[in-house]
Order: structure tokens, then C-alpha cells, then sequence
């Protein structure tokens, strides 16, 4: 059905597959019972498929381009059993992913492309609740695991509990972060993170950014300040203006997508608290409404449950029988 990465491991497939559980019984059961009696892919089976796939989180949007393209291989391919439906879901759920994200790379992952400026910098946004701090933490673990020397940046200055959990991860992954007093100039905090980490060679700056009042014109202008500063100090900076979603808020998840994607250069997204939850069907729906690819998944309350998303292994997990 597509290409597997090298680099997807035993240990990461497990975790996926037990952190979709609770989308996949309820996926691969709608699904079972949309075909229930049909010997092949006709009308009235697609039409229980968009049912499937919109009561899933997927989206209306995203349901009806699967719908299309199922309808496409059913005519080109004359009669497609019904036993056959899994597969061709998988190829075309998986095509539709890629399309947000064509230049996938393949290598070990929270690894830095070769030849790639120092520091790689990541903006982290997206309203409170969702993970966001807790995934900055999982994200500076991880890359620092793989080799990578991690600087963190506290520019959530409005919530002194955010820079509190900040620095409580950054003790626990083992990496400093760079803090000023509540209330601060966020911007301020990301130019002097920046400052120290371009001075003495650090390979990846994260930096958590406040999460409230996301349609509100006056937080989406202080990002936009903090992203001019941060161009100043690092030229191109940055690299990744990282969304965090939580998968388990189903639309939801959509809207703030949407709020964000229309007010800052979103590049990649991060959709957490997959586990747990029925509503995993976003990540198709989102990755494709907003041709912004997902690049992490959170799995659980572990360091590791943080993963790189990988299309291909994500779908196998969701329509394996």
C-alpha cells in the first residue's frame, strides 16, 4: 500500500496501534456494518461509507474527496468485492495524506537534515489545554535523545503556571530554558533565547508562545512580533511554526486549525491525546483541509509516546483488520 519507513520501529508500531485502539473499533466496526450483506462496492455502500467516515471526526469535506475517489476506482475497475474495501480505503486515505506532505523525509526521526542551519528553530502555538507545553517537553526529550544539544525559550508570559511547567520539563528532559519574569515581553524572551542558543551552538530552540484568545487580533499580532524578532537573530527563523491540536476535541480541533492557519504561516501540525479517544479521524480530516501536514502525534502521558507521524504506518494501524 504505499512506502514503510526504515525507521519506524517494533517498539513505535505497538504504541500506535494500542493508542488508536479506541478510533479503530469504532472505524473498522461502522465499516463492517456499512457492507454488512454486499458483495461489492455499489451506491448504497458508499453512502453508508460518507456516513461512516463523517460520524469519525474525518470531516465533510475530506468524506465526500474519499467518496469521489472510491466512486473513481469502482468505475475504472468495472467491480471491486466488498472484501476488497479495506485496501483500496488504505491506498486512498494514504494518497490523500501525502498530498500535504509530498517531501516526507526519510530519516531517523527528531534527527536534523544534513547540512541544515544551527539552531533548527520550532514556534509552538495553539490555545491552552491542548498539550502544548507537554509536548514542547516531549519534543526537547526526544530531540535531545537523538543527539541534538536543546535550548527551550519560556515566551508565555502571561500564565505564570506556563513558565513554570516549562521549566519542569526542561529539568526533566535534561536541557535549560530561558525565562524572565511574568508578564515580560515575549518577544524579549525569544530574542535572548535565540542570542544564547546561536552563541554556543545549540542544534534545536523550541520556543512555547502564549495560548489564549486565539481569535483574538491581539495575541495573532504578538506571534507575528515574536517571529519578526526571532528573523532578526536567526535569518529564516522559523523553521517550524508548530500547531498543537487535541485530537480528542473532534471539530473543535478544526476551528482553532482554522483561526491559526488564517493568521500565522502554520507549517506543521502536532495533533495530541490520540489515545483515549474515538475521535482520531481528524488527522485525515485536518492534514487535508488545511494542506498543512501533521509531523507529530501525541499516544499517552510518555516521553515516547510523542511520535513523528508516518502516513503509511498511521493508516495500516487504523484499517487493520
Amino acid at each position: 500500500m504505499g512506502f514503510f519507513s526504515k525507521f519506524f520501529s517494533k517498539e513505535n508500531k505497538e504504541t500506535l496501534d494500542h493508542g488508536l485502539e479506541r478510533t479503530k473499533e469504532g472505524l473498522i466496526g461502522k465499516l463492517t456494518r456499512a457492507v454488512a450483506g454486499k458483495s461489492k462496492v455499489d451506491d448504497d455502500v458508499l453512502d453508508n461509507l460518507e456516513e461512516v467516515f463523517v460520524t469519525s471526526d474525518v470531516g465533510v469535506d475530506t468524506t465526500l474527496k474519499i467518496i469521489d475517489r472510491l466512486q473513481q476506482r469502482v468505475a475504472r475497475d468495472k467491480y471491486v468485492g466488498s472484501s476488497e474495501l479495506n485496501r483500496l480505503l488504505r491506498e486512498e486515505v494514504c494518497a490523500l495524506l501525502a498530498e500535504s506532505d509530498p517531501d516526507a523525509p526519510d530519516r531517523p526521526d527528531f534527527t536534523l537534515p544534513e547540512g541544515q542551519r544551527r539552531p533548527y528553530v520550532i514556534m509552538v502555538v495553539g490555545v491552552n489545554g491542548v498539550g502544548k507545553t507537554t509536548t514542547i517537553g516531549k519534543l526537547a526529550a526526544r530531540f535531545k535523545a537523538a543527539g541534538n544539544k536543546v535550548m527551550l525559550g519560556a515566551a508565555d508570559t502571561f500564565r505564570a503556571a506556563a513558565i513554570e511547567q516549562l521549566d519542569a520539563w526542561g529539568e526533566r528532559a535534561g536541557v535549560p530554558v530561558v525565562k524572565q519574569r511574568l508578564g515580560s515581553d515575549p518577544a524579549a524572551v525569544a530574542y535572548d533565547t535565540l542570542q544564547s542558543a546561536k552563541a554556543n551552538g545549540y542544534d534545536v530552540v523550541i520556543i512555547d508562545t502564549a495560548g489564549r484568545l486565539h481569535n483574538k487580533k491581539g495575541l495573532m499580532d504578538e506571534l507575528q512580533k515574536i517571529r519578526n524578532v526571532m528573523h532578526k537573530v536567526v535569518e529564516g527563523a522559523p523553521d517550524e511554526v508548530l500547531l498543537v491540536l487535541d485530537g480528542s476535541t473532534g471539530q473543535n480541533a478544526f476551528e482553532q486549525a482554522r483561526q491559526f492557519v488564517a493568521a500565522t504561516d502554520v507549517n506543521a501540525l502536532a495533533i495530541t491525546k490520540l489515545d483515549g479517544t474515538a475521535k482520531g479521524g481528524v488527522v485525515i480530516g485536518i492534514s487535508d483541509q488545511f494542506k498543512v501536514p501533521v509531523k507529530y502525534i501525541g499516544l499517552g502521558e510518555g516521553i515516547n509516546d510523542l511520535q513523528v507521524f508516518h502516513k503509511a504506518e498511521f493508516v495500516e494501524s487504523l484499517f487493520a483488520d
